[in-house]
């Protein structure tokens, strides 16, 4: 999924989601391939709470029979790794409080105090940056769990078993997605930012129906959830959406030329709209069948 309103609803509504869930989850899934390839596309939410069940039988079948597992990034387990990647402090930002308009200026410095953090520790962070750190900090605190996310539980099921790790591989680096920010203007950077002050209103209700129709396979309501996104500005739908789908169509059309069995678990966001990563294939001559 992408990175703001997505964000953002969770922190504000992960809480009511347990019971906004179907009780047997099944998100949606889809295949395609060749004589000797077979490539599913199962879309992800990066954070759950703690201990919500998501896994089925149908999905048991498919990490029993791929030999490969495809995620979007690696993230490195090491803190300082993690830390290397980040810009180095620069003194001549404007303050934090300043880069929001002056009504969503008293809701920041609240956000900000109740991440037990002070304005001067963002002042020298990029804003993209500073709203990372944010975004984590409210997702800790309302005990959303990275951990508890669909990529971090699958990966282990490749790297231990009866026979042996089987390989992963990632479509991006870490790297390679903080670049997507980092490469920002600093207006698209503000506007992250605002709109993660801004968003509390409906977004309880609204992000427990985003994942209710993932849980529920419903990847109409999916997209018609990031259409409606008026956060999303037409330049970050094109960076953090269009652009990404279109380089990871590419990866899985010559993928098909490699032999095995794929699983790709991937944002649901991606595989869901008119931008979606079947739509691409499609549009280049790959049929891709829905198996939810």
């Amino acid at each position: 999924m992408t990175f703001m309103k997505w964000f953002r609803r969770l922190t504000a509504a992960l809480l009511s989601l347990i019971l906004a869930a179907p009780a047997a989850a099944s998100p949606a899934m889809w295949k395609f391939g060749d004589a000797d390839t077979t490539i599913y596309l199962y879309g992800t939410i990066h954070a759950l709470p703690a201990n919500f069940q998501w896994r089925d039988a149908k999905l048991e079948k498919v990490l029993e029979s791929a030999d490969t597992l495809v995620i979007e990034t690696m993230i490195d387990k090491d803190p300082a790794a993690i830390a290397k990647l980040m810009p180095p402090p620069d003194p001549t930002l404007p303050p934090i409080l300043d880069r929001v308009p002056a009504k969503s200026r008293p809701p920041l410095a609240a956000m900000i105090a109740k991440a037990g953090l002070s304005p001067a520790q963002l002042d020298p962070m990029p804003t993209w940056q500073a709203a990372f750190y944010l975004m984590g900090a409210m997702m800790r605190d309302i005990g959303a769990e990275r951990g508890a996310g669909v990529e971090q539980n699958l990966t282990p099921v490749f790297e231990s078993g009866v026979s042996g790790p089987r390989k992963i591989e990632a479509l991006e680096t870490a790297a390679s997605q903080l670049k997507l920010f980092e490469d920002l203007s600093e207006a698209d950077q503000r506007e992250l930012l605002a709109g993660l002050v801004d968003g509390s209103g409906d977004a309880k209700r609204d992000y427990a129906k985003m994942l209710k129709a993932w849980a529920s396979g419903d990847d109409k309501a999916i997209a018609k959830s990031f259409a409606k996104d008026e956060d999303l500005t037409p330049h970050l739908r094109e960076v953090l959406l269009k652009k990404r789908n279109e380089a990871w169509t590419v990866w899985l059309k010559d993928r098909l030329d490699k032999p095995g069995t794929v699983l790709v678990a991937v944002g649901a966001g991606h595989l869901a709209g008119p931008m979606s990563v079947q739509s691409m294939l499609a549009a280049q001559g790959v049929k891709v069948e829905r198996v939810r």
